[in-house]
């Protein structure tokens, strides 16, 4: 059964997992939504990347809170979605980084990709920058939602559609 991640709950998550100290970057739709300052479209999940090292923290974190791991095609030691009663899902990306930002293992972020900041509901987060967000939609056939999460960012901040996306319009 499929739920949907509020703003309100999205507020709430990343301040639950922050309160710990966990440092959590905002990708994916509320990625998107969070650099635009607006929610643009329901999202089923919020998506997260946070160092590996902070993996165990956050699965004893998230057992307390009620989440459970439920399967999907993609999951690894990594990646992984958890939801709750309440049917709020979590897609957790996990990375690991050298001293200079670059990427030894896990989910392939770099120092870079963690730099972005975003609003959601007026509350400030840590997110993947908007030319990153741009890069993470090529390379694989979009959908029309892809196509509208782009063109959103493209238009709001003055950046050229990519090629891939032209057939949308």
């Amino acid at each position: 059964m499929d739920g949907e991640v509020t703003e309100q709950n999205a507020i709430d998550l990343i301040d639950l997992i922050e309160s710990v100290g966990i440092e959590m970057y905002v990708d994916g739709g509320w990625g998107v939504d969070a650099l635009l300052g607006r929610q643009t479209r329901p999202h089923l999940d919020l998506d997260i990347a946070l160092p590996y090292r902070d993996l165990p923290l956050l699965r004893r974190l998230l057992i307390v809170a009620g989440f459970v791991q439920i399967p999907t095609a993609d999951t690894w030691e990594h990646n992984f979605v958890v939801q709750d009663e309440q049917l709020r899902r979590i897609d957790v990306h996990s990375y690991i980084l050298d001293d200079s930002g670059q990427n030894t293992g896990g989910v392939a972020y770099f120092g870079h990709h963690l730099e972005g900041i975003g609003h959601i509901g007026g509350r400030e987060v840590r997110c993947i920058p908007v030319d990153t967000m741009i890069e993470f939609h090529l390379g694989y056939e979009p959908d029309e939602g892809d196509f509208l999460d782009v063109l959103a960012l493209c238009e709001a901040f003055g950046r050229p559609l990519p090629s891939e996306y032209e057939r949308f319009r």
